[in-house]
């Protein structure tokens, strides 16, 4: 299964997670099946957007796209790291 995790900080989590929820559609529509948003325990601006797509393809051209370069500039998000991944194991302990 192809996941992305996304690590960035954001100039305000309030107002990042208005339009992370605005954009929903259209993360929707790109491939983005499920996510998980996880954030740092001492700093609520510091954040993991951890994600399940249909292919890595289709979320490197839209992470990539300028539509969302726009996005996230609006969204005051902060130099993001984007690791695309493959699962090659799940268990419950």
């Amino acid at each position: 299964m192809p996941h992305v995790l996304i690590i960035h900080d954001v100039e305000a989590y309030a107002a990042w997670k208005t339009i992370f929820d605005q954009a929903a559609g259209i993360r929707k529509q790109a491939g983005e099946i499920r996510y998980q948003l996880l954030r740092h325990e001492m700093d609520a601006n510091r954040l993991v957007h951890f994600s399940e797509w249909v292919s890595l393809d289709k979320a490197r051209r839209f992470f990539e796209s300028p539509e969302l370069v726009e996005i996230r500039q609006r969204a005051g998000v902060k130099a993001p790291e984007f690791l695309y991944l493959n699962e090659i194991e799940q268990g419950l302990l």
